[in-house]
């Protein structure tokens, strides 16, 4: 009786595991790039948008892994930006830091090692446990998101060239957006692909007359204006909305510090109240509870 017992147990085990990983994931549905421009479109009655910065960092997920944006997917909806690197061969993967110490079994530089070799090493998540997870290409990434979420491609050490072409190459506009650190850096992209979706650094109306001059539309942009709450944010904020465009604020480097989760829930929750439209956090489940981005 006590092994029939245990073979039960261990098969309601194995189905709720099972169950686990077919559950339902938030996804967003977008066929053509006009899609992503409404998505991302202000007009006053939007709900927030969250963004897990460098995919999220949640235990046992480590950050720009797939396994985490398939876990965040699993309880809000979410897009993500993602460090595009490149390895000794050339090939564009995901990786924040130049070196591999901190989020990898692995030691030195990315560009040291070739693709293949890069996959001896083991993912660490945000408290430096091994994960069995490996390091994922971009266009892993790319065709993982296709169908599921938006990608939001920072810029480190990969050539504005590679990455507008391995953006047409996957035909990938439609989900995949560019971060932009100035009007130049857009309008190189724009004259590559005309359809392409930016998350510009805005910080001053100087900056937005930049974007302008520069021809980029203000349909395909949202604009990052910093990290914490302050005075100046409701200038750019009416500045901003009042030609559609959203408006990101970052906590990964100030709110998601605070010790607590209720100190932060509280933060989240104020940045939304203060005008933000979009809140890119390294916690972006713990946004989504505290703001209530699923009922």
């Amino acid at each position: 009786m006590q092994r029939s017992f245990f073979l039960t147990f261990l098969l309601f085990i194995s189905f709720c595991s099972y169950s686990i990983a077919q559950q339902k994931l938030y996804i967003v549905p977008l066929k053509k790039a006009a899609d992503l421009y409404q998505f991302f479109a202000y007009h006053g009655r939007n709900k927030p948008i969250i963004s897990g910065h460098r995919g999220g960092m949640e235990m046992g997920f480590p950050e720009n892994s797939l396994e985490a944006f398939e876990n965040t997917l699993k309880y809000i909806p979410a897009f993500y930006e993602i460090d595009p690197r490149l390895t000794k061969d050339s090939i564009i993967v995901l990786m924040h830091d130049a070196t591999l110490e901190r989020t990898t079994t692995g030691k030195g530089k990315v560009s040291d090692y070739t693709y293949q070799e890069l996959q001896q090493f083991n993912l660490k998540d945000v408290a430096g446990n091994i994960t069995p997870f490996r390091i994922p290409t971009l266009a892993d990434a790319i065709e993982w998101a296709r169908g599921k979420t938006i990608l939001n491609l920072d810029k480190k050490d990969v050539p504005m060239e590679m990455t507008a072409a391995i953006i047409k190459e996957h035909q990938a506009e439609t989900f995949v957006m560019v971060t932009v650190h100035n009007a130049e850096q857009a309008k190189f992209y724009y004259h590559k692909n005309k359809k392409q979706m930016f998350s510009a650094f805005v910080k001053t109306p100087e900056e937005l007359k930049m974007y302008e001059n520069a021809g980029i539309p203000s349909k395909q942009m949202i604009a990052y204006i910093g990290p914490d709450i302050k005075p100046e944010n409701q200038d750019m904020y009416k500045l901003l909305h009042g030609k559609g465009i959203r408006c990101m604020i970052s906590s990964a480097s100030t709110y998601d510090k605070l010790e607590t989760k209720g100190e932060r829930a509280e933060a989240y929750r104020a940045i939304i109240k203060d005008g933000a439209d979009i809140l890119e956090s390294d916690l972006p489940i713990e946004v989504g509870e505290a703001i209530g981005a699923v009922k």
